[in-house]
């Protein structure tokens, strides 16, 4: 295509990494010798981290469900001839543990991208500064227990992962299609409203686990308080009951739920922007605002005890390796029982929030 004179709209560049094993430390290197020239410049980070044959798995900023749930309805499933989303869709139907879940995957028409923890090379880009990321891959009829192992070989990938290599043309054929989609773009395809429903869904959760915690302490505290645990204990056994745990004070979510109300009203208006009317100089100008909007959810001192992690809205839990944590520094103060740090965290993930609506709010005026 280039020999032909295709030349795309927006610069593309392809990074093989080194070090990952050992900590991300090729990602990691590049990414913070050059963050300042990124987060001036990157408009999306498409990673991929291993393949196999089967189902779509992909995880990124929620402002990329709508463009990406487009892309993988237009790429065919090798196997089955249908598109990528419709199997995905249909193995989450099959594979849904109740007739309610899955009547509402059968209404389902948007692809939901996964929050991102970490354990590949999206963390950087993503959790340290804020640059819009994609992690692509497919699998589900590949397992085989020898991940890591001396058996973890390309013979093996050969005969039993993917024989006939269909799926690694198919990962490059999702992944080509989004690199396309956005370095084309007249104007950029990012829905903030999709981060907005996202951010609501962790805020009630959140809160949720704290009043589940103050529930379940006082019912525990009680049953340790009226014997019943020493009643019920086998005598012959020597356990002593559970030690009594402070009560659970009640903190105040309403800043974090007012700055998801006001998000919703700024998204919103920034979906209903008439793009077509606009300058040239207008569109490149709102589309830089696009695509460095989610550098406004980096907080400035990061998330406690692990600064590097920048992110308000998502990184690895601090106990729990590769898995993600959503607004990691309320989730996990609320979970260690730090209640004032809890707290601390409401008011600053809040803040991430609320300074995400402002500059949202400076595209909405063409500032």
């Amino acid at each position: 295509m280039g020999k032909a004179g295709y030349q795309p709209k927006r610069t593309i560049m392809y990074c093989a990494w080194d070090g990952e094993e050992p900590g991300l430390m090729g990602s990691t290197e590049w990414v913070e010798f050059h963050a300042a020239e990124l987060q001036q410049k990157a408009v999306l980070y498409i990673n991929s981290d291993g393949n196999g044959r089967g189902f779509l798995g992909a995880g990124g900023s929620q402002a990329l469900e709508p463009a990406f749930t487009e892309i993988i309805k237009e790429v065919q499933d090798p196997q089955t001839n249908v598109s990528v989303f419709e199997r995905r869709k249909s193995a989450d139907i099959v594979n849904a543990a109740s007739a309610k879940s899955k009547n509402e995957l059968l209404s389902k028409t948007t692809f939901e991208l996964e929050a991102l923890g970490s354990g590949s090379d999206f963390s950087p880009f993503a959790q340290h500064i804020g640059i819009p990321s994609m992690n692509l891959g497919f699998g589900g009829e590949d397992d085989g227990g020898e991940y890591h192992s001396i058996y973890d070989s390309y013979d093996l990938y050969r005969r039993f992962k993917d024989p006939t290599f269909e799926y690694g043309v198919l990962l490059a054929k999702t992944a080509g299609h989004t690199t396309l989609r956005f370095a084309n773009a007249e104007t950029l395809p990012f829905d903030f409203r999709n981060l907005q429903k996202t951010l609501s869904k962790y805020v009630i959760e959140v809160a949720a686990l704290a009043d589940n915690m103050r529930e379940n302490t006082a019912v525990e505290n009680k049953l340790i308080k009226d014997k019943h645990y020493t009643i019920a204990n086998n005598v012959t056994a020597s356990m002593r009951p559970p030690v009594a745990k402070d009560e659970v004070p009640f903190i105040s979510f309403a800043s974090l739920q007012n700055a998801v109300t006001a998000l919703e009203k700024t998204t919103n208006a920034l979906h209903e922007l008439t793009v077509a009317d606009m300058s040239a100089a207008r569109k490149n100008l709102l589309n830089k605002q696009l695509y460095q909007a989610e550098q406004s959810l980096l907080t400035k001192d990061g998330l406690p005890r692990r600064s590097w992690y920048r992110h308000a809205i998502y990184a690895p839990g601090f106990y729990t390796g590769y898995g993600v944590k959503t607004l990691p520094g309320v989730r996990e103060a609320i979970e260690q029982r730090n209640w004032k740090e809890a707290q601390d965290q409401i008011e600053i993930t809040a803040g991430a929030i609320n300074q995400l609506s402002a500059y949202l709010n400076e595209a909405v005026k063409g500032m």
